[in-house]
């Protein structure tokens, strides 16, 4: 995970004596003159790390009121949904190897809407995708794959509400805004292209037909890593929901095809490293071809979402962006079959 050094947390800072009262007790012995280094952590959000010298104890800080979101009560509530996530998950089984998601130790409202977590070690799965295709270590990406699907298989599982089915709407109207958000890539033709993609699978039975479960809701390579221990770990649930189950599966498809794409060149090396992982997640269903028959009737969709997910970022190199619009369209044209 990257990280920019920033110095030493002054003992003056009000998050001062909140690390060394409130949060550092719950994983260490109490240190009389904690000295912490401050790290910014490169992700989305303003994130950062806390390294207390002496125990080498790291501890994550999210602040949810930034200059990403200015308002306050919008903060509070991301907060206040993220804690209560983790925690949720955890009561379900998952704060144990070989599933785990991370322990949060604590909110504060005054520090900036703050969310304090424990800091999970590991190698993210993006550091895994990248290994295997550079070092040509198949096996390495197939068992972890292994895991993480198991991972999703029992979040899905234990959290399924059988009586309540999957409102695909919410989904065609966030590929909505996904399409607006790459506007400056899309003409007006590949515009209506996209929407009618949207308006074609929102119309198929089996995208509203399974039973609605709690998915991750932000399943990247950059939000899960395994140990040295033999678990998977994750520790972003600011978007954890009641969704289809796919939006997870396919994600983790979408983002498959991307990394080999970028980082191989070829859009069908990804393809075994997909069929395993969907098929592995079949397995812990009492029919396995009937369920892996039935994801992935879903998973095109998602996976298309994933891709067009992925252009809108402007910092990509802008040739790839297109490309990942070209592929985009073929997932989607998978309805057609």
């Amino acid at each position: 995970m990257g990280k920019k050094y920033l110095g030493l947390l002054q003992n003056e800072d009000p998050l001062y004596d909140y690390l060394k009262y409130d949060i550092q007790p719950q994983l260490t012995d109490f240190c009389d003159f904690p000295v912490y280094q401050v790290y910014r952590l490169n992700a989305s959000n303003a994130v950062f790390l806390y390294e207390e010298k002496s125990t080498h104890i790291e501890i994550i800080g999210k602040y949810f009121y930034s200059e990403r979101e200015e308002n306050r009560q919008i903060a509070a509530r991301r907060l206040q949904k993220e804690y209560d996530s983790l925690q949720t998950v955890r009561d379900l089984g998952f704060d144990q190897p070989p599933l785990y998601v991370a322990k949060p130790l604590g909110k504060n409202s005054d520090l900036g809407e703050l969310l304090m977590v424990e800091c999970c070690e590991g190698e993210l799965l993006s550091s895994v995708i990248s290994r295997a295709i550079f070092e040509k270590n198949n096996d390495l990406l197939f068992d972890r794959l292994s895991l993480l699907a198991f991972f999703f298989a029992e979040l899905h599982n234990r959290t399924a509400v059988i009586e309540k089915d999957v409102d695909f709407d919410p989904i065609c109207n966030y590929m909505k805004r996904v399409i607006r958000q790459c506007d400056d890539l899309l003409n007006k033709e590949d515009i209506e292209l996209f929407r009618s993609f949207c308006r074609n699978w929102h119309d198929r039975a089996e995208m509203w037909e399974d039973c609605r479960v709690l998915v991750h809701g932000d399943a990247t390579p950059e939000n899960f890593m395994f140990s040295q221990d033999g678990s998977v770990k994750t520790f972003d649930l600011e978007r954890c929901t009641y969704a289809d189950r796919i939006f997870d599966i396919g994600r983790i498809a979408g983002e498959l095809k991307h990394f080999f794409l970028m980082n191989a060149g070829n859009k069908f090396a990804a393809e075994p490293f997909i069929g395993h992982f969907l098929w592995e997640y079949a397995t812990h269903f009492p029919d396995r071809e009937e369920t892996f028959e039935s994801i992935t009737r879903r998973v095109p969709f998602y996976m298309g979402l994933t891709l067009l997910r992925i252009a809108r970022n402007f910092w990509i190199d802008r040739d790839y962006r297109r490309r990942l619009i070209t592929e985009a369209k073929t997932c989607f044209q998978e309805e057609q079959k």
